[in-house]
C-alpha cells in the first residue's frame, strides 16, 4: 500500500476494557475501568474443534487463579450457533489439544488432572455418558496425538532420554553415604531451551498405541528428533495415511540436523518402522496435511536461502511426494495452519497480511486464494496467533481477537462468520476501552509508507496534550495489528497515548519488506520509529517533551539502540533485550539462527560486525533513565544480555535499574503475577520521569 502523507483511520470501538495499572492521579474520572488486580479476571480460548458431523464446537478455556497465581485450562463445549455453552472439564490444573474421533463418538485431549504435577497425559472422554479413562501414563509425557482413520489407534511424538556421553566411571559410594549431585557432560550444541531449561539427553520419536489403552510402541528410532528438533518439543503433529498403515511427520534426519536445523523433511513411517522421505530439498519442509480422498498431501516450506526472513509457501504433491507444485505463489505472505475440507475439494490455511490474520482455501489445480474470515487471533497481544479448525459443507471455527474483542470463538461459512462466545463480557462490557486508530506515515530514511496503530487513553481529550508511549515489537520478523492488546491499553489506561509499529522487517508485508533488515537489524527500523513518533506528535494531541520508549526482546533491541541515537525519550524500558550479539550468538537457545540466518559469519570471523550492531556499542552516548527487566529463566535472550547493559549504564553514570524476574522464561507470562508485575514497573517507571523534560 502506497500513500503520500499520513493516514488515521478510526476504529468503530463498541464498549470494551482495559487493564490498567494507575495512581490515583491518572485514573480518567468518571469512567469505569480495571484494575491491575482484574488480570485474574481475562480469560482466553484456543484451539476450536469442529464436530465431524459440524453441530458442535469443543475449545480450551484458559484462565487464572488469584490463590495459586497459577494459569489453568479446561475443555468447554457448545453448538455450532452459540448454544448450549458448558464445560466438559473442570478444575486447577491444564486440559489442552482436544481431538474428535473420527466418528464424533469420543474425545482425545491431553490433561494433567491425576498426573500430580507431572506432564499432561492422553485420555478419552466418551461423549455419549461424559464417562473418561486416562490411557498413558509416561514418564516423558506425550504430544500432539492424532486419531487413526478408523479410530482404533492414536499416534504421538514423545521424548526418549538416553545416558548421553559417558566419559567416566565412578565408585560407589560407601554404605549409608550419599555423595554430590554428579557433574553433566553436554554434547548437544541446543542444550537448554526457553520454557524448557536444561534438556536431557536423548530424542523425540513417534509411537503408536491402541486408542482403547495398552502399549505404546515405538515405530522411529535413530539419534533424530521427530515432529521437532529441540529435546521435547514433539512440536510436529503426526498425520496418519487415509489407510492407517502408516503416519506422516515432519523430521531432520540429516547427518548435520544440528548445524542445519531447518532442514526438515516431511517422512512417512509405516506402522513396522520403515520410513521414507516424501520431500527433498535444502530448506524446511512441515505442516504436513494429507487429503482425506487420500489422492494428495499438503505441506508448507521454502528453498533455504540463509536470509533473515523467508515466506513460507504452499505446496501441494500426489500422495507419494511426487508431482510437486507450489500453490498460490504470488500471494507473498507466509501461510500455515494447513486442513483439508472433508471432501477435499478445499485445503483451507492461515497468512497474515498487513498486521490482520485470515483464514483462506484454495482449490487443488488452482491458484486463487478465497479468503473466508479475517481477525484470528486471541493471545491478548497485539501479536498474531490464533487457531482454527474446519468442519463439513464449509463450517469452520477460530479464535478471534479485535480491539474491542480479547478472545473469543467464531464460527464461519461462506455465507460470513460470527462470534458465537462472550467469555469476557463478564469483565469487559461495561469497561471503557481506549480508542485504537491505524496510522501510515513515510520513513524519513527512504520515504517507505509504514503502518502502525495509535491508543488514545479513555476518555480522550483532543484539547489536551498527553505523554507518548512508543512500544515495539519483538521478533524481529513478526507482526503486530488490530488486535486487543491488554499491556498497551493498560498504558492508555494510564493516561498514556500509545504508538505501536511495524517498522521495516515485519512479516505480513512480504519478502523484501521483511528483509530490509537482513544483515542490518537494528538499523533503518530505527528511522521508521522515530518518523512514526513525528507523525503523532504531527496530529497536535501529544506533548513532544514527553516521550517515553519500551520494547520486549527484538522491541528491547530496538529500544536501547534509539536511546543510543536519541535523546528524545524521557525514558525507556528495555525488556529482555539483545545488547551484545557475540555473547548472545554464543549464549542463547538459538545460536544456529542467529550465526547462519542474521550474520554474515560467525561472530569470531566477522567481530567488527557483530559490535556494529549491538546496543552495547552505543552505551556511551545514552543519557535516557533506563530500566531493564528479564526473567531469570529467560535462555531465548539470557540475563547476561541484561546484566551487561545494566552495568555498562551504570559505568557511564546514567540512572538505571535492574528488574529480574524469577522462575520467569522470556516473556514474563508465566505467573499471572509477574505478567501483571511487568506491566506495572513499565508504567510505573515512565510515571516516576512524567512531567519532567527530556
Amino acid at each position: 500500500m502506497k500513500l503520500a502523507s499520513i493516514r488515521v483511520v478510526p476504529w468503530q470501538l463498541a464498549a470494551a476494557a482495559v487493564l490498567v495499572c494507575l495512581s490515583p492521579a491518572h485514573g480518567q474520572q468518571g469512567l469505569d475501568v480495571l484494575t491491575a488486580r482484574d488480570v485474574f479476571d481475562l480469560e482466553f480460548v484456543s484451539d476450536p474443534r469442529v464436530s465431524p458431523d459440524g453441530s458442535q464446537v469443543v475449545f480450551v478455556r484458559r484462565w487464572a487463579d488469584p490463590q495459586t497465581d497459577r494459569n489453568y485450562s479446561n475443555l468447554w463445549i457448545m453448538s455450532r450457533n452459540g448454544s448450549g455453552l458448558r464445560p466438559l472439564t473442570s478444575g486447577k490444573h491444564s486440559d489442552s489439544w482436544p481431538r474428535w474421533s473420527p466418528d464424533g463418538g469420543r474425545l482425545l485431549y491431553l490433561s494433567n488432572a491425576e498426573s500430580g504435577g507431572g506432564p499432561p497425559q492422553l485420555h478419552i472422554r466418551w461423549m455419549d455418558t461424559g464417562q473418561t479413562q486416562q490411557i498413558t501414563d509416561r514418564t516423558e509425557g506425550p504430544r500432539v496425538p492424532a486419531w487413526s482413520p478408523d479410530g482404533t489407534m492414536i499416534a504421538f511424538s514423545s521424548f526418549v532420554p538416553d545416558a548421553g556421553m559417558q566419559l567416566i566411571s565412578m565408585p560407589d559410594p560407601p554404605d549409608g553415604v550419599e555423595w554430590a549431585e554428579p557433574a553433566r557432560v553436554i554434547h548437544e550444541l541446543v542444550h537448554r531451551f526457553d520454557g524448557a531449561g536444561d534438556l536431557e539427553h536423548g530424542f523425540t520419536h513417534l509411537f503408536v498405541m491402541p486408542s482403547e489403552g495398552g502399549t505404546a510402541r515405538q515405530i522411529t528410532s535413530g539419534d533424530f528428533h521427530h515432529g521437532g528438533y529441540v529435546g521435547r518439543s514433539g512440536r510436529g503433529q503426526p498425520v496418519w495415511s487415509t489407510d492407517g498403515e502408516s503416519v506422516l511427520i515432519t523430521a531432520n534426519r540429516h547427518p548435520d540436523w544440528e548445524l542445519e536445523n531447518r532442514n526438515t523433511e516431511i517422512y512417512e513411517v509405516s506402522l513396522g518402522g520403515e520410513i521414507r522421505a516424501l520431500t527433498d530439498r535444502k530448506g524446511p519442509d512441515a505442516g504436513v496435511a494429507v487429503s482425506p480422498d487420500g489422492g494428495r498431501i499438503a505441506y508448507t516450506g521454502f528453498d533455504d536461502r540463509y536470509q533473515g526472513y523467508q515466506v513460507t509457501g504452499l505446496y501441494m504433491a500426489n500422495r507419494d511426494g511426487s508431482g510437486v507444485r507450489q500453490v498460490a505463489a504470488g500471494l507473498d505472505r507466509s501461510v500455515g495452519g494447513l486442513a483439508w475440507a472433508p471432501d477435499s475439494e478445499r485445503l483451507y490455511f492461515s497468512y497474515a497480511d498487513h498486521g490482520n490474520t485470515k483464514i483462506a482455501y484454495v482449490e487443488p489445480g488452482s491458484d486463487e486464494v478465497h479468503v473466508v474470515a479475517e481477525n484470528m487471533g486471541g493471545s491478548g497481544s497485539a501479536y498474531g496467533g490464533g487457531s482454527f479448525s474446519v468442519g463439513p459443507s464449509g463450517v469452520f471455527a477460530y479464535t478471534t481477537s479485535t480491539p474491542t474483542v480479547l478472545s473469543e470463538v467464531a464460527i464461519g461459512a461462506d455465507r460470513g462468520t460470527r462470534v458465537i462466545t462472550a467469555v469476557n463480557d463478564d469483565v469487559l462490557a461495561h469497561k471503557t476501552l481506549g480508542e485504537v486508530e491505524e496510522l501510515w506515515w513515510p520513513s524519513s530514511h527512504d520515504g517507505r509508507q509504514i503502518q502502525g496503530w495509535i491508543i488514545k487513553p479513555p476518555g480522550f481529550d483532543p484539547s489536551r496534550r498527553y505523554p507518548l508511549i512508543l512500544e515495539i515489537h519483538g521478533g524481529p520478523f513478526a507482526d503486530y495489528g488490530d488486535r486487543f492488546d491488554i499491556e498497551k491499553q493498560s498504558m492508555a489506561s494510564a493516561g498514556y497515548v500509545v504508538l505501536y509499529t511495524n517498522p521495516r522487517g515485519s512479516t505480513s508485508y512480504g519478502e523484501e519488506f521483511g528483509n530490509l533488515i537482513h544483515h542490518s537489524y537494528p538499523g533503518n527500523d530505527f528511522f521508521d520509529l522515530d518518523s512514526g513518533v513525528d507523525a503523532v506528535i504531527d496530529l497536535g494531541y501529544v506533548d513532544p517533551e514527553q516521550l517515553y520508549i519500551t520494547g520486549g526482546s527484538g522491541g528491547g533491541v530496538l529500544s536501547s539502540w534509539s536511546i543510543g541515537k536519541t535523546d528524545r525519550y524521557n525514558a525507556a524500558a528495555v525488556l529482555y533485550p539483545v545488547i551484545n550479539w557475540y555473547s548472545f550468538a554464543v549464549t542463547s537457545d538459538i545460536p544456529i539462527t542467529v550465526a547462519k540466518y542474521w550474520f554474515p559469519a560467525m561472530p569470531w570471523e566477522d567481530p567488527e560486525h557483530y559490535m556494529e550492531r549491538s546496543s552495547i556499542s552505543l552505551v556511551g552516548n545514552v543519557t535516557t533513565p533506563t530500566m531493564v527487566m528479564t526473567g531469570v529463566e529467560d535462555y531465548r535472550t539470557p540475563m547476561s544480555e541484561s546484566d551487561q547493559y545494566f552495568q555498562a549504564l551504570k559505568l557511564k553514570g546514567v540512572e538505571a535499574v535492574l528488574v529480574k524476574v524469577p522462575g520467569e522464561p522470556h516473556g514474563i507470562r508465566v505467573r499471572p503475577s509477574h505478567f501483571m508485575q511487568k506491566i506495572m514497573y513499565i508504567i510505573g517507571w515512565f510515571d516516576r520521569y512524567r512531567g519532567m523534560a527530556s
